[in-house]
């Protein structure tokens, strides 16, 4: 069986790293952490492997999965590079969305296969995660060894594989966070809207909740053109001035995101065609007008 070390292990690596060795599919070697309590945590989590914090205790690997956040994935790599042990051939991966495999460069020279492979979910419990891991998107780019490799030991454990191109993982990245973590905030800036007008926090979500299901049910089913609903789909130009001007006066920030959110929602009612050119030309004039 082939062999992985994890340098890095948040909640992510923890989670791969688990599955990995639950499954079979890699045996546990080193998990290598900024502290030897954090990597003693990580590896009785994942149920194996050796507890580190030097890098000169590190061992050779198949597979060095960099689980380390965006910003520590550089200096990781430097480090491994330096640590002596990558041989060439070996795979070297990161779990960023942000980043591309690029940022694996020290290795790649020492002919270290590299490839990055960001698992499109929310890690906030791993002990949860590896429960429902089973059907989570992974998308992938790098050379191609890493790419069949990484692909394989992914699939094993229930990933499902779609490429990334590299030159645009920043922009892909921002989508993800768009549609999880700013999908909070928007729900978090509807019921201050709603407190606002008078619905208890607690009630708040309770009314929420069926209406943002039900949005969600309906984008996947039909899509986002299709799942439009509200003032702008309508082309009601009076309302949306209406409720900018009530948000000016309440909260700026409040107002600016429902001016931006107007935007996106402009462009899929005119995709969608049931709005009228006349009404759909007023919001338009209106957002424009609130944009300078």
């Amino acid at each position: 069986m082939k062999s992985f070390s994890i340098i890095g292990c948040g909640a992510v690596g923890k989670t791969v790293g688990r599955l990995f060795y639950d499954m079979g599919i890699l045996e546990p070697r080193d998990i290598l952490t900024r502290s030897l309590q954090s990597a003693s945590r990580a590896a009785e989590f994942i149920g194996a492997g050796r507890p580190l914090a030097v890098w000169q205790d590190l061992r050779q690997a198949d597979l060095y999965l960099v689980a380390a956040s965006d910003d520590a994935i550089a200096t990781s790599a430097r480090a491994l590079a330096e640590s002596g042990v990558v041989e060439p051939g070996a795979v070297v991966c990161h779990l960023s969305g942000a980043l591309s495999s690029a940022a694996l460069e020290p290795v790649a020279r020492l002919g270290a296969a590299v490839a990055s492979v960001h698992p499109v979910k929310s890690f906030a419990h791993p002990e949860l995660c590896i429960k429902d891991f089973s059907g989570t998107w992974c998308g992938i780019e790098g050379d191609p060894a890493a790419v069949e490799f990484l692909s394989g030991a992914f699939r094993a454990i229930g990933g499902e594989i779609f490429a990334l191109d590299p030159r645009f993982k920043t922009i892909y990245h921002a989508g993800s966070v768009l549609v999880c973590n700013y999908l909070t905030a928007l729900i978090e800036a509807g019921a201050k809207a709603y407190e606002k007008g008078g619905v208890p926090r607690e009630q708040a979500f309770q009314v929420m909740e069926p209406l943002v299901r039900e949005t969600v049910e309906n984008i996947f089913r039909s899509g986002t053109v299709q799942a439009l609903t509200g003032p702008i789909a309508r082309g009601d130009a009076a309302v949306v001035s209406a409720q900018l001007e009530a948000l000016k006066a309440w909260d700026g920030e409040m107002a600016e995101l429902y001016r931006a959110l107007a935007g996106v929602a402009l462009d899929l009612s005119r995709r969608r065609g049931q709005a009228s050119e006349a009404g759909l030309a007023a919001v338009a004039r209106l957002l424009d007008k609130e944009q300078r």
